[in-house]
């Protein structure tokens, strides 16, 4: 009698599992053979792959004697594996060469979605195919992006379609290559929220990522692209048809459309603004010019500076009067005597300052900050990268000119003529 220590699994999650003849290891599981008998097909034969050149194993279902997430175990003598030792059957489902990515259509011809995982269910000693999975979720799961799966676990409930829905496969399969047709006409698919959809594809390799990005719809390839940060934009515009990117941004606002033609290069943002409506297309060149606005335009002189040998529990001590009147305060500036920028302390480094510890000890000498011609789009793109709460302004001397709080940068938007 199978044992099965998860009464229901995933096939992605026992593929390349450890096979064991009874105590030896002798291969891992490559795929899982099944036939249409009754409402759910039951897995009949396991495969297994060998190393150095040793034959695949087709072994019968009754042989398996454990099989769980970890390990599959055969009860088999390694002597006793000569009868085993044959290639699947060309009548035989395989549940990864067969089913695995391929594409599902409804009844209509329609395509659903694409297999990515297939849900196992063990009852009564059998091990069923229960249903299809075509959630992200799973997808990312595959590609080992489990922080990523969990952030859309409750998004993708009802992405999963019973095997009861899906029409009997053809009877020679041969190589089979083709789709996996349901029995119900095309069913409305849950939507990932674009947030979710920004992250997966920051997450992703280049070719992955335009490979997922080019299969959104329109609404949802612009959503997302809305909410990828920067780096990724740029790459993914630069690697997509530019009629694909026109289109895309034709369907945002015109600030959102500048927001993201801004950070391109400017043959690139020219060849896009030819291609999207005429009309658009000029309301979105006058924010782009708003965009090279001078950022010292923004900017406030009002904040903290103090010299660098300011004991760390003084500036604690007289914080609330240090900081009134001031219009950045989360951040210390550290100045020399004639006013040259010389390092930066977050309030939150005073609070956790030793005893005895002045500014210099605590201070980041390394400070990036806006040169004094830095335009707004410099500043939206240095805060998209560092995630800064506000910037210096400095001259070619160094000198401390102000600061621009992210706040103010990221609230503003141009206003159309």
């Amino acid at each position: 009698m199978v044992t099965v220590l998860e009464h229901e699994f995933y096939l992605s999650e026992i593929l390349d599992r450890r096979v064991f003849a009874i105590t030896k290891r002798i291969g891992r599981l490559s795929d899982l053979a099944i036939i249409e008998t009754g409402k759910l097909p039951e897995v009949t034969q396991v495969v297994v792959d060998r190393p150095y050149g040793y034959p695949a194993l087709t072994i019968p279902w009754d042989k398996v004697l454990l099989i769980s997430n970890h390990e599959v175990v055969l009860d088999i003598a390694e002597e006793n594996l000569a009868p085993f030792e044959r290639a699947p059957q060309e009548h035989l489902i395989l549940l990864h060469d067969h089913i695995l990515d391929k594409k599902i259509i409804d009844m209509d011809d329609h395509d659903v979605e694409v297999v990515y995982d297939v849900k196992l269910a063990f009852q009564n000693g059998k091990l069923y195919a229960a249903e299809v999975d075509y959630s992200r979720y799973r997808a990312l799961r595959r590609l080992g992006l489990h922080k990523l799966a969990k952030l859309l676990a409750d998004r993708n409930k009802e992405n999963r379609v019973s095997w009861l829905y899906v029409q009997p496969l053809p009877e020679q399969l041969g190589s089979f290559a083709g789709n996996l047709k349901l029995k119900i006409p095309k069913a409305q698919l849950n939507e990932i929220h674009p947030v979710d959809l920004a992250d997966i594809l920051e997450e992703l390799e280049g070719g992955q990522r335009v490979a997922l990005f080019n299969a959104l719809d329109p609404e949802q390839a612009s959503d997302a692209l809305e909410e990828i940060e920067p780096r990724v934009q740029r790459q993914l515009i630069h690697d997509i048809e530019k009629e694909r990117a026109a289109m895309l941004i034709n369907e945002m606002s015109p600030a959102q459309a500048a927001d993201i033609l801004a950070i391109l290069p400017r043959d690139e943002a020219d060849t896009i603004l030819k291609l999207i409506d005429r009309e658009k297309s000029s309301k979105v060149e006058h924010i782009i010019g708003e965009h090279n606005e001078q950022i010292l335009l923004y900017a406030s002189p009002e904040l903290i500076r103090l010299p660098a040998t300011t004991p760390a529990a003084e500036v604690l001590d007289r914080y609330r009067e240090l900081a009134t009147g001031k219009n950045v305060v989360m951040y210390v500036y550290v100045t020399d005597a004639a006013g040259a920028l010389k390092g930066v302390v977050d309030i939150r480094e005073i609070v956790a300052a030793e005893p005895g510890q002045t500014l210099a000890d605590i201070m980041t000498e390394h400070v990036i900050a806006l040169p004094k011609d830095a335009t707004l789009r410099d500043a939206r793109m240095l805060f998209e990268r560092y995630d800064f709460r506000a910037l210096p302004i400095t001259d070619e001397n160094d000198q401390l000119l102000g600061a621009v709080s992210s706040r103010d940068v990221r609230a503003f938007r141009p206003r159309l003529t």
